[in-house]
């Protein structure tokens, strides 16, 4: 039987030490860490925003978690996300995948659901 993306992800807890990386990442990286700056300053909003994280990625790869957050063209409305952005992001998804020795199918599985969500992060 083949496992779900999920199970291959680590389940709830290699999902959230994921988020917690791919989040650092983010923070650290030239391109993205700007719009990071106000989640440095208020701890309790950067843990709320992995918590949903970790809550889309786990319902969305066929785990037990429920999602209720914003879709993912409300949660990006207005932040006129360029190119460049969406790429380093994707970037730092795949580097931290491959830090946590994530198999090269389920890194290809991530980085397919990631673009068929381009268009709606983008805004395009």
């Amino acid at each position: 039987m083949e496992q779900t993306l999920y199970s291959r992800l680590g389940g709830q807890p290699g999902i959230k030490g994921l988020v917690d990386d791919i989040i650092e990442a983010h923070m650290n990286n030239p391109t993205l860490g700007p719009r990071f700056l106000p989640y440095r300053e208020k701890p309790a909003e950067l843990d709320a925003a992995k918590a949903h994280l970790c809550d889309f990625l786990g319902a969305g790869s066929g785990g037990p978690e429920e999602y209720t957050g914003r879709d993912m063209v409300a949660a990006h409305r207005g932040m006129n996300i360029s190119a460049a952005e969406y790429m380093a992001a994707l970037d730092d998804i795949m580097t931290t995948l491959a830090d946590h020795e994530i198999d090269d199918q389920t890194c290809k599985d991530v980085l397919m659901i990631s673009f068929t969500l381009k268009s709606e992060i983008m805004g395009q």
